[in-house]
């Protein structure tokens, strides 16, 4: 409904915008046109994309499940602090050590089980979550990731109760807007003692640095000013803590960063978030690979070097 409200309400605004500049007279005619292409630049097209982050409706989670793997696993749910209901999938741990999974936005915990597939097949336990607004969790989404310290704090705590985990085993493993949670929360949750993203590029204009500094650079920071403050407003969801800043709170606490070899900004976005820890902070750049597309690019390479950064990060028992 949101939407198609949005919808009829800038065709309006255009129709209206084009009625007006016909009216103008003279050589008046011609300032309007910038003007209202400016107004389109800085104001339409950032609320538009604003709105439609945080209205958007759960996507179905589909038939697979952790069973679909020749996994056992249990249905589970939890509460956020501010009393938000997630849904999620646990598969038990075998080794002691446990990771929480993310989506990307305006996905469910089903897109990643392949890689919770991968996790326990070396004994990991694995915590499978629709964060708020996504699949069958209550609450609204806002699509930049910014209610993620609330929800991943709810999904450690989970994890931490569980028989077999041990204290200090618990990591977070993440795609997208999920990894960009992940590596935010990192920053005020000690109980993350590592974090995998794959597929990070920011969730605010503080995560943008990476961004080129000239005038296309200047005009994408105006647009995405309006729209994160203009979500902000529309979702009440508090602004995370920068990433760059988040990596620094974590450290000596180690994060992997995955990047799409085949995107142009994800490895640029790898590295400028890798400078502000450098010693803590690995980037692997997997040739080829789309967005979040490493495990299924290269699988063997994926699992390699997810498992050997878990394994190294917390220590699971054999």
């Amino acid at each position: 409904m949101a939407a198609i409200v949005l919808f009829t309400g800038l065709f309006l605004l255009g129709w209206g915008a084009v009625a007006l500049i016909r009216a103008i007279p003279g050589w008046w005619r011609v300032l309007a046109v910038p003007v209202a292409l400016a107004l389109l630049e800085f104001v339409l097209l950032p609320l538009t994309v604003a709105v439609n982050a945080t209205n958007r409706p759960p996507g179905p989670l589909g038939a697979a499940t952790p069973a679909s793997y020749g996994l056992a696993y249990h249905d589970v749910a939890f509460s956020t602090a501010d009393g938000v209901r997630l849904s999620a999938w646990y598969i038990p741990a075998r080794n002691g050590a446990a990771v929480v999974l993310l989506p990307g936005a305006g996905a469910t915990r089903s897109a990643v089980l392949g890689q919770a597939a991968v996790l326990a097949r070396h004994g990991y336990g694995a915590l499978l979550v629709d964060t708020r607004g996504h699949g069958r969790s209550a609450g609204h989404a806002m699509d930049f990731g910014w209610w993620g310290d609330r929800d991943l704090a709810a999904a450690v705590s989970f994890l931490a109760r569980q028989p077999g985990v041990q204290a200090g085993k618990l990591a977070v493993l993440a795609e997208s807007m999920g990894g960009e949670q992940a590596l935010a929360a990192a920053g005020s949750d000690p109980r993350i003692r590592a974090v995998v993203a794959e597929g990070t590029e920011g969730q605010q204009v503080a995560d943008h640095g990476w961004r080129p500094h000239d005038i296309t650079g200047i005009i994408d920071r105006g647009m995405e000013w309006v729209q994160y403050t203009a979500a902000g407003l529309l979702s009440g969801a508090p602004r995370p803590m920068s990433i760059r800043a988040a990596i620094r709170a974590a450290a000596p606490r180690p994060a992997l960063i995955i990047a799409g070899g085949a995107t142009a900004a994800e490895p640029a976005a790898a590295r400028w978030f890798q400078a502000a820890s450098p010693a803590t902070v690995q980037v692997w750049v997997v040739p080829h690979a789309g967005h979040t597309d490493g495990l299924a690019t290269a699988p063997q390479a994926w699992e390699a070097h997810v498992i050997s950064f878990l394994n190294a990060a917390l220590k699971p028992h054999p």
